[in-house]
């Protein structure tokens, strides 16, 4: 079974954690530091709530469809591909305390989805030290030259 994923940055964890589990009657999946997702049956949903900076109003940090196995990344990234989008993968990758492959495509308003499957836990929350806050963003690095083949721009806006 696929689920859409909502990820959000959000400045009250907590607050956040208590507001979700009473909208959708459920308690977090996995809860760690700065993190927690919840597994929503009923709608299919995965909600992932990423702590953010302090004050800050709560921002959709990236959406995603999470499959059931590495096969089925691998089929979106060729269909995704076939169909003139600009992909960047990522395997094996240890983002939001877990270990998974996925394929990024960016939409037209510049919002980040991804197509991913989670092979394992993970200790960390981050990909890189040297990115502690892009957990679960694509790396620009690899995913700019497609922005800027698909879109014309170079910017990460």
């Amino acid at each position: 079974m696929s689920r859409v994923q909502l990820a959000l940055r959000v400045a009250d964890l907590e607050g956040s954690i208590a507001f979700y589990a009473k909208l959708f009657d459920t308690e977090p999946a996995k809860l760690r530091p700065g993190y927690a997702n919840f597994a929503i049956t009923e709608p299919p949903l995965k909600l992932v709530l990423i702590e953010g900076e302090p004050d800050q109003p709560t921002r959709l940090d990236h959406l995603g469809v999470e499959v059931e196995n590495a096969g089925q990344v691998s089929a979106a990234a060729v269909r995704l591909q076939d169909a003139g989008l600009a992909t960047s993968q990522e395997n094996d990758t240890s983002c939001c305390y877990a270990l998974q492959d996925k394929v990024w495509v960016t939409g037209p308003g510049q919002e980040p989805w991804e197509v991913y499957v989670v092979k394992a836990d993970a200790d960390t929350l981050r990909r890189t030290p040297a990115a502690p806050a892009t957990c679960c963003t694509p790396d620009e690095q690899a995913v700019e030259p497609a922005r800027k083949a698909a879109t014309g721009c170079a910017c990460a806006c």
